[in-house]
């Protein structure tokens, strides 16, 4: 007679609770120049976790902390929580490439050489100026979803902006800082998360001292190029014409490109508008009119502009500035020069401005992160992930657009004292300057308010700081302002 074999049951192995979820923390000490003087300083690279109100971990927040050694009293250290867009971008670009302690070599306006890619102290790091905490996003860098919730539960405007001031809480905290000059630095969709944030904060009773936004987009109205929406036929134009005036694609180019902006301003502003608004009611010697101001502006072939309707989408833009010579410009820096296996296409096949930094930004980082911060972790670094973005919940109940520019505006009416900088690259054609401006002219910020804000421009494109001199120039606009504000 055999011998029965008794299994024990398979639920028990399914109700085996989950692993626990702890921070992770490791701390490195460095020191570098800055401007000739000496800088000690810590690095903190980990994660911390977010819970709910039962206590339940439900996502792990990746981010690098640099703080001064030896401040006597940390209540008057400023501190900058810093992070970027896409939505589904990791910190890296604002890290490696302008604010942090070490940056990336890259060579400017060029696709650079293979591997190895260089990384050197950064003596205009603003360090100096304040302690820098860069945040990854849910689905961005190591950063991920834990317990029970999933990445869709924090891919989206109002979800994203609660759990950024979730861990900004929480890191403030952890750091005793509660009581420092604070600070939010954006770049492209992270100034969209800051505006949205620091009105966040302060229903919190978090005030900030200040907000930096580098290549600003608010208002996405003024970016969506979409049946019925002039408006950023309008607000692209001024950089067509920057970048048509860089590659020499002007019938009869300016020495002065930003009074020659200013000049493209006033007709994008004025004429071009009205022109746009009559439609096919435009009298047909007005049209030509503008047809010839816009070949003026642009560049772009008069025939060509009168079979768009007068309305120039940014693909078509990129591909169309240098089809004669088989090449099309960037959309994040229009500075750059990129090559399709279809020439008489309708828009690039890549964005050559992007290409030439995401390889040298990923490895650099990989590199860093375990070579210098000792920070270990085999799963991959999200430098810019496609699932983030094509999962984020824009919402746009509202107005039919993403509008986070009331958001800003109500922080700054509640806190009179928050102060705002803008940084604005000549050649961005993700965010255009123009637009940016437009956004902030229409946000009926009381006079005594609209003072607060402050405006700066670069002869770069989206990520202004891969350009040398406009690096040194960013940085140093950014200490100023932080001085200026607490």
């Amino acid at each position: 007679m055999g011998m029965a074999l008794v299994m024990a049951p398979a639920l028990a192995a399914d109700k085996a609770p989950a692993p626990a979820v702890n921070d992770q923390k490791v701390v490195t000490e460095h020191s570098l120049r800055i401007h000739g003087n000496k800088l000690d300083y810590k690095a903190t690279t980990g994660t911390l976790v977010l819970k709910n109100d039962k206590g339940e971990p439900t996502a792990s927040y990746f981010y690098v902390a640099y703080t001064k050694d030896d401040v006597s009293d940390v209540r008057k250290r400023p501190v900058t929580f810093a992070f970027n867009g896409g939505p589904g971008s990791s910190s890296v670009w604002l890290h490696l490439g302008t604010f942090g302690p070490r940056r990336i070599q890259f060579p400017d306006v060029t696709q650079p050489a293979n591997a190895p890619f260089d990384l050197v102290d950064n003596d205009d790091s603003i360090l100096d100026a304040t302690d820098l905490v860069f945040i990854d996003p849910v689905g961005t860098g190591y950063s991920k979803a834990e317990g029970k919730a999933e990445g869709k539960d924090f891919w989206g405007v109002k979800a994203d902006k609660v759990a950024m001031a979730d861990f900004i809480r929480l890191w403030l905290t952890r750091a005793e800082r509660w009581n420092s000059p604070k600070f939010l630095a954006g770049e492209s969709y992270g100034t969209t998360r800051s505006a949205a944030v620091v009105d966040e904060l302060e229903n919190r009773g978090v005030y900030m001292n200040g907000v930096m936004l580098i290549s600003s987009i608010l208002n996405f109205q003024t970016a969506r190029f979409e049946t019925g929406n002039d408006l950023p036929y309008i607000t692209f134009l001024p950089t067509y014409a920057a970048t048509a005036w860089y590659h020499n694609a002007l019938p009869n180019k300016p020495q002065d490109l930003e009074a020659f902006l200013q000049e493209v301003r006033d007709f994008a502003g004025g004429q071009y508008a009205s022109a746009l608004m009559q439609g096919s009611k435009l009298p047909t010697a007005q049209k030509a009119q503008i047809i010839d101001k816009l070949h003026q502006y642009t560049g772009l072939d008069k025939a060509y502009l009168d079979q768009t309707n007068l309305r120039i989408s940014i693909f078509r833009f990129t591909k169309e500035l240098l089809r004669d010579q088989r090449r099309t410009v960037g959309r994040l820096d229009s500075r750059f020069i990129g090559i399709d296996r279809d020439a008489a296409g309708e828009s690039f096949q890549h964005d050559p401005s992007y290409t030439a930094i995401m390889g040298p930004y990923t490895a650099a980082f990989n590199d860093y992160v375990r070579r210098e911060l000792k920070f270990k972790d085999d799963s991959e670094y999200q430098i810019l992930s496609g699932k983030v973005n094509r999962a984020w919940d824009w919402d746009t109940d509202r107005a039919g657009y993403t509008n986070v520019a009331e958001d800003l505006r109500h922080a700054m009416s509640t806190n009179t004292h928050l102060k705002v900088m803008v940084a604005n690259g000549y050649y961005d054609l993700a965010t255009p300057f123009y637009a940016t401006e437009y956004t902030f002219s229409h946000m009926d910020l009381e006079p005594s308010i609209e003072k607060n804000v402050s405006f700066s421009y670069y002869p770069a494109g989206h990520m202004m700081y891969v350009q040398p001199d406009s690096r040194i120039k960013l940085n140093q606009t950014v200490r100023d302002f932080i001085k200026s504000a607490y």
